[in-house]
């Protein structure tokens, strides 16, 4: 009976043992497949990637603050234009009213026959004078009716084009809000970046590189100083009043600043009035190369001209850098240059 017995296998063995290694092996695979898909990254790849984040942010930092002057803009002519149509209707009340009144007064006189009221009258004479005067307000009143026509024309006009407005402020709202989730989106995933970064790596990314530090006070002995009593003094000086303030997207201050915000009120410190935008502030004056600068001048960097800072002279500026550095001095050649203006 026992040589009729069949052999027990190893539990390993045979086809069972292949296919358990070809399961081992695509298991081992696939882990590292995964540790490829997702390799840890070193704080200068975070930093690297973060600044990016930043860039675009900015970017789109630049597209809300322009949107959102047009949508200002947009804004007040339509309060404008429902302003004079509110006149335009009251003057329009007021002449159908008047209109109304000489109608019901001409029914209630038309009955009797001008030749009759003629010789009917008492006095012939003042009546054919109070007749010369009703023909000339008869044409006064033609002239009304006309007038009162023009009005409601206008007025009609108005109500369009203020409906016009009215869509061009929505769709503005609409790109305001469009703007306002990537400049979000972007700082959020910029700050998730850098939370992988230990206490002291953080703070080294925050503060910057060598110079980039939040100095206060005045100029530092070396640097170039604009002309006392000039307006680019007074905005220069104003920049100096800003080191230390913290970065906030769309903020123009006093209290915070994005890049464009803290230019925009430097000059208007001095009396200079500046466009909102980096788009629009590099052609608020004359183009200057980068030998030739002097304080006060504005210095743009990267290819979409998406930043901009104030320079000071020997090679710095005054800027807003990003969310999580205040408004510090930095070299001008620590980012990519785009130009140059002077503004006055």
């Amino acid at each position: 009976m026992a040589a009729h017995r069949k052999p027990r296998q190893h539990p390993l063995s045979g086809r069972a043992a292949v296919t358990l290694a070809l399961a081992g092996a695509a298991t081992a695979t696939a882990f590292e497949g995964s540790g490829h898909a997702e390799p840890r990254q070193t704080p200068a790849q975070v930093r690297a990637q973060a600044d990016r984040l930043y860039q675009e942010a900015e970017e789109a930092t630049e597209k809300y603050n322009g949107v959102k002057e047009e949508a200002e803009r947009a804004e007040a002519s339509l309060k404008a234009l429902r302003d004079e149509a509110a006149r335009r209707t009251a003057r329009l009340n007021a002449a159908r009213d008047a209109l109304g009144s000489v109608a019901t007064a001409q029914y209630r006189g038309g009955g009797l026959d001008p030749a009759a009221r003629f010789l009917l009258s008492s006095d012939p004479d003042a009546y054919l004078r109070s007749a010369a005067v009703a023909d000339r307000v008869g044409d006064r009143q033609a002239a009304a009716v006309g007038a009162a026509a023009g009005q409601a024309a206008e007025l009609a006009r108005l109500h369009s084009e203020a409906t016009g407005r009215l869509r061009d402020l929505a769709a503005r709202r609409a790109e305001l809000a469009r703007h306002k989730a990537t400049v979000q989106d972007r700082i959020g995933a910029a700050e998730k970046l850098l939370d992988r970064l230990t206490a002291a790596q953080r703070a080294a990314y925050d503060g910057g590189s060598a110079g980039t530090g939040a100095a206060t006070g005045p100029a530092p002995a070396g640097a170039a100083a604009p002309v006392q009593g000039t307006r680019a003094a007074q905005a220069v000086a104003y920049a100096y009043g800003a080191l230390g303030k913290p970065y906030v997207w769309g903020a123009t201050g006093p209290g915070s600043y994005d890049c464009s915000g803290l230019t925009q009120a430097a000059w208007r410190s001095a009396g200079v009035a500046l466009p909102r935008t980096t788009y629009s502030q590099i052609d608020a004056g004359r183009r200057v190369p980068q030998s030739a600068l002097a304080p006060g001048d504005l210095v743009f960097f990267y290819s979409g001209v998406s930043h901009v800072g104030l320079y000071i002279g020997d090679g710095r500026m005054i800027h807003a850098p990003r969310p999580g550095a205040p408004v510090r001095i930095a070299p001008i050649d620590e980012m990519p240059w785009a130009g140059a203006t002077r503004v006055a």
